[in-house]
């Protein structure tokens, strides 16, 4: 079983949850996720920088291979490839050491010329033919170019490029996210929606789920209320205990590497 067999098998697609550090890719690799990617807004508010701008280059090459060890496979959320030029962008990304890399054809919120973006994925394979690009296509999530058509055209552009899958947050219309799935000879990817089930998406035609910085946004948001009951006489919320916690760390500290 390989990373990209995991998009192509099984009943419901691949559900993709995003670490921003040891301990949230630790946490849901103990709840048996097979697969783990970072997000790229994560990293970045961890260390205090906004999502975007090419800020989360070192720290998420620094988590990418400081979750080597770990018996599951990572998928590295790597922005616009953090460079305009396309050699550059394949030896950072064969550099990580990720089974995978999520890759955006936009930059500064604005979208790329699709043969400049296309030349990015050409190039990473060429240099990591192993390496599972997915090709984010950003349409609908800028609210540009906004339509099947575009997207599909983007799409299939970084398809002939190489690109192993496609990734199109923002859509969230069933029936644009079937129109999709049936339009790229490849597996779709979109973000995890409250309206649409994992059942559901696999019936449009999807093969692979993110969480996105959902579960960072979560994790902070939980916090907040944990400290806020304290203060103010509620009911603390249960939590994994501290033992529990402290000794996936261990493990993981003593964990060999490759």
């Amino acid at each position: 079983m390989t990373f990209s067999d995991l998009h192509h098998g099984g009943r419901l697609p691949l559900l993709l949850p995003n670490a921003w550090d040891v301990a949230s890719a630790l946490a849901f690799a103990a709840a048996g996720f097979p697969a783990i990617g970072t997000t790229s807004f994560g990293v970045a508010a961890a260390g205090g920088s906004p999502d975007g701008g090419r800020t989360s280059r070192a720290a998420t090459r620094d988590l990418v291979q400081r979750l080597a060890p770990l018996p599951v496979y990572i998928s590295a959320d790597i922005e616009d490839g953090y460079d305009d030029d396309p050699r550059r962008v394949a030896d950072h990304a064969a550099g990580l050491g990720a089974d995978g890399v999520n890759i955006e054809d936009s930059s500064g919120e604005e979208l790329v010329a699709p043969d400049l973006y296309a030349a990015k994925v050409a190039a990473i394979k060429d240099r990591a033919p192993a390496l599972f690009v997915n090709a984010r296509v950003d349409t609908y999530w800028l609210g540009r170019q906004a339509t099947v058509e575009a997207t599909l055209d983007r799409a299939r552009a970084y398809v002939a490029a190489g690109a192993d899958g496609v990734f199109v947050p923002g859509a969230t219309d069933p029936d644009v996210i079937r129109a999709l799935a049936d339009g790229i000879n490849a597996p779709l990817n979109v973000l995890a929606h409250p309206a649409l089930t994992l059942e559901e998406l696999a019936g449009l035609g999807v093969r692979r789920v993110s969480t996105g910085s959902l579960p960072y946004r979560a994790a902070i948001d939980a916090a907040v209320r944990a400290a806020t009951d304290v203060r103010d006489g509620g009911t603390p919320p249960a939590a994994t205990p501290y033992p529990e916690m402290q000794q996936r760390l261990v493990r993981f500290a003593g964990a060999p590497c490759d």
